[in-house]
């Protein structure tokens, strides 16, 4: 079987909504034979994308750039 890793970076309720959407289209039933696994930007690992067949990255756009790690620890 597939395996599609959906990573995702979703700070705002818009960018949640967009990645439920994504989600629900990418899990449909008339897709079959894809296992879709979903992780958040800072807890997708090495392994999670070595064992993906596809992925799909989802974040907000700011100035032109894609969302760097900008979490405080």
């Amino acid at each position: 079987m597939a395996r599609l890793l959906i990573v995702h970076h979703t700070p705002s309720p818009t960018m949640q909504a967009m990645f439920e959407a994504v989600v629900s289209g990418a899990s449909t039933p008339e897709i079959e034979g894809v296992e879709v696994v979903r992780r958040a930007a800072l807890s997708t690992t090495a392994v999670d994308v070595l064992e993906a067949d596809g992925y799909l990255l989802g974040t907000p756009a700011n100035l032109g750039y894609m969302s760097g790690d900008n979490a405080k620890k």
